[in-house]
């Protein structure tokens, strides 16, 4: 069964922020907050360890990135004035 939950004193800011969250996801306020909270909850919840390893496990499936430092330097700064 669902539970009612209300948050008091909510920062001005915050409460835009998930505003403006909800609008681009086409969400109510509601939706997005439980959103929020079920991904920040859901994140805490993996051991370090195991994330670690789905790190490593995904660098390798990326291959080699032996940029040199002028080319990294150039991609930095494309886009720039």
């Amino acid at each position: 069964m669902a539970k009612t939950l209300t948050l008091k004193n909510l920062p001005e800011a915050l409460h835009a922020r998930l505003s403006a969250a909800a609008k681009n996801h086409r969400r109510s306020l509601n939706n997005e907050a439980i959103v929020c909270l079920e991904a920040g909850l859901a994140a805490a919840s993996v051991p370090v360890q195991d994330r670690l390893l789905e790190i490593r496990a995904l660098r390798q499936t990326l291959g080699s990135s032996d940029f040199e430092p002028n080319v990294i330097e150039a991609f930095k700064a494309q886009g720039r004035p």
